[in-house]
């Protein structure tokens, strides 16, 4: 048997937290055992649901590179099918036309609530044979009245549902739509799909699905239901918790590896280990290895998470990825280091790929003033003839490497007798305008030979002239 999944999300909205963790499962699964992804739109909700929501969802699933071997399929395009599995079950006597007004259906509701009794649908069209003129009716399914329904979920294990407390569920509307869980039941049926991995609040919808798949005269295919992923509060995740379109987090810099890492620990575990690359949670993944408890939502966990994959990831990959983030940061890569070159020597200090480019502006552009408490702290007359020698031995240096000017900052410090942080420090301020940066070999090598000297220049400047205010 083929392996089979499907991610199958509503265009009602964009992709975010859940569903991506939800797609990246039934990926790997898929993946990991030779078998296909398909990507179906479920778009029966036609008020609610936007092609801008489909390009969402599809951008989305490109960035992380969650590709579908088969889709996207839209259920809107299939409504001839589901009149066609709808009209054979009445036909056989699977389906009936149900009369009853929202009237009498809300008096049965509140009837029944009053008893105490489960709230569903009595059957009460069950056996009609005449129809009611002037009403346009549903369909509903003939759930079996006895015996049981048995879920061996791959996560929840054993789950068993009594056909007694299951109602009859509308499958077409009264004018004619079809419903979520009818369309589910027959798309899986048609497309094959072997193993449906979604959310746990799908858990009640899978007897009702199952039967219908008998209707079918089909086998159901393998349920695992994940847990919910809830926000730091324990609270259902929503937008406040960072289950925002999944793109925010392109916008703010964080790499699709990384964003898969996080996500696929939320739930799945393979030992100790906390940092794996996409080949190895293909290799590694399996549902026996899901948690059946909810997990937390992190973004403390999910920045250091990033951060791991920004130190390990290949210069040049970071170089491609840089691009965008410096064309939004209003900053030409022309005017400075190679972006390989800056991702090596950003990478340590870097949580998020935009962090990167506004740490580095200083490589690209000048700055209009150095910070103030920088300058108090560290451009002192005392540090003027150091910094002056130090100025002229990079300027004359004849290869402009991180080894060379390591080296003529040491043997600057060391004719001065000073350590090489009392002059490195006032170095780094004059070049950067502040007091944090790579090491400062690394930080002049970026900032290149023509903006040191300038701007050194330009700090022994506001050297003298505050000597000549202090005397």
């Amino acid at each position: 048997m083929k392996i089979r999944t499907r991610f199958a999300p509503s265009p009602t909205g964009v992709l975010h937290i859940g569903s991506v963790r939800t797609a990246l499962f039934c990926w790997l699964y898929a993946r990991h055992h030779g078998g296909d992804f398909v990507l179906r739109i479920e778009d029966t909700d036609l008020e609610r649901s936007t092609e801008e929501n489909v390009d969402a969802i599809k951008d989305g699933m490109s960035w992380l590179g969650l590709d579908y071997d088969e889709g996207p399929f839209f259920q809107s395009q299939r409504f001839e099918r589901y009149r066609e599995v709808t009209d054979q079950w009445l036909a056989e006597g699977k389906a009936y036309h149900c009369y009853c007004s929202k009237e009498e259906l809300a008096e049965l509701r509140e009837r029944q609530m009053n008893a105490g009794d489960r709230v569903r649908y009595d059957g009460r069209c069950r056996d009609r044979t005449e129809p009611l003129d002037g009403v346009a009716p549903v369909v509903r399914f003939k759930n079996p009245l006895d015996g049981e329904v048995v879920v061996d979920d791959q996560v929840r294990g054993r789950v068993v549902f009594e056909n007694a407390q299951l109602d009859d569920l509308i499958i077409a509307r009264s004018d004619g739509t079809p419903t979520y869980n009818f369309t589910v039941v027959i798309d899986d049926f048609d497309m094959g799909i072997t193993h449906v991995i979604r959310g746990d609040d799908h858990l009640n919808n899978t007897p009702r699905q199952m039967n219908m798949i008998a209707a079918l005269g089909a086998s159901a295919p393998v349920y695992a239901h994940l847990p919910m992923i809830l926000g730091q509060d324990g609270a259902k995740l929503s937008k406040r918790h960072g289950a925002v379109d999944i793109r925010a987090y392109r916008e703010q810099g964080y790499l699709p590896e990384a964003m898969l890492n996080y996500l696929v620990r939320l739930g799945w575990s393979h030992g100790d280990q906390e940092i794996f690359s996409v080949e190895e949670m293909i290799e590694l993944f399996d549902i026996a290895d899901i948690n059946q408890s909810a997990s937390a939502f992190n973004p403390e966990k999910l920045l250091w998470i990033n951060q791991q994959h920004i130190i390990s990831a290949p210069a040049e990959k970071l170089a491609d990825a840089l691009g965008p983030y410096m064309e939004s940061a209003g900053l030409n890569p022309n005017n400075g280091p190679p972006l390989s070159d800056l991702a090596q020597g950003f990478r340590e200090r870097a949580e998020t790929l935009v962090q990167m480019v506004e740490s580095s502006r200083y490589c690209y552009e000048d700055f209009e003033e150095i910070d103030a408490k920088a300058a108090k702290k560290n451009l002192r007359p005392v540090i003027q003839e150091p910094l002056k020698a130090a100025r002229d031995g990079l300027a004359q240096l004849p290869e402009w490497s991180k080894e060379a000017i390591a080296e003529t900052i040491e043997k600057t410090a060391d004719s001065f007798d000073i350590n090489m942080g009392k002059l490195g420090q006032p170095i780094r301020v004059s070049c950067t305008g502040g007091s944090v940066s790579p090491p400062i070999d690394v930080t002049l090598w970026l900032v290149g030979r023509k903006r040191t000297v300038e701007r050194l220049d330009h700090a022994l400047h506001l050297i003298a002239e505050r000597a000549q205010a202090s005397s």
